[in-house]
């Protein structure tokens, strides 16, 4: 098994590819090793001193570090992610909660909604995805959207820019009622 990895625009956040399905529905955050009990591959992860947080994606792992050098984990993350894609241990157990449906907005809000999620899903989370990251919809309110961002998204240095010159700008653009892109 080959793994590749790919850097991130968080310096803290590595990504890897083992060339297979990891998630085949929605993503897995964790940012603690009380959050990676779900998981077999996630425990295993934050067992590796300097972990600070996993996140698995379509086809992608990533991994989040403290100060520790990643000449000096990654060697232990290949091989802890390689040993459980061997191994044929699930990643999630079958009851993993793919939706994330708890988002908040006013009935009639819910067009507005609509166009927002279809932009977010077909264009913003493809592009995030590919730098190891996810961000879901989490509720509008008197024209702000709220997104929760995950993966290398969560505390990476652009992040702020890209909600603001990017995203915000996308949704202004195609959604007129939107003013504002706020993180959860």
């Amino acid at each position: 098994m080959f793994i590749q990895t790919e850097a991130t625009p968080n310096p803290s956040t590595l990504k890897f590819l083992p060339g297979r399905t990891v998630l085949g529905q929605g993503t897995f955050e964790a940012r603690d090793a009380g959050e990676a009990t779900r998981s077999p591959l996630a425990s295993r992860l934050f067992e590796i001193a300097g972990v600070t947080g996993v996140f698995f994606g379509s086809d992608f792992v990533t991994v989040t570090k403290d100060s520790a050098e990643w000449a000096h984990l990654k060697p232990a993350i290949l091989g802890a992610i390689m040993e459980h894609f061997v191994s044929g241990q699930t990643l999630l157990p079958d009851d993993h909660e793919h939706a994330e449906d708890d988002a908040f907005f006013a009935a009639e809000d819910a067009g507005v909604v609509d166009t927002i999620r279809e932009l977010i899903d077909t264009r913003v989370r493809p592009a995030v995805a590919n730098d190891g990251g996810d961000i879901t919809f989490r509720g509008y309110k008197d024209g702000v959207v709220f997104l929760a961002m995950k993966g290398s998204c969560s505390g990476c240095p652009s992040s702020t820019a890209t909600l603001k010159n990017g995203i915000e700008n996308l949704l202004r653009h195609f959604v007129p009622d939107v003013v504002e892109v706020r993180p959860v």
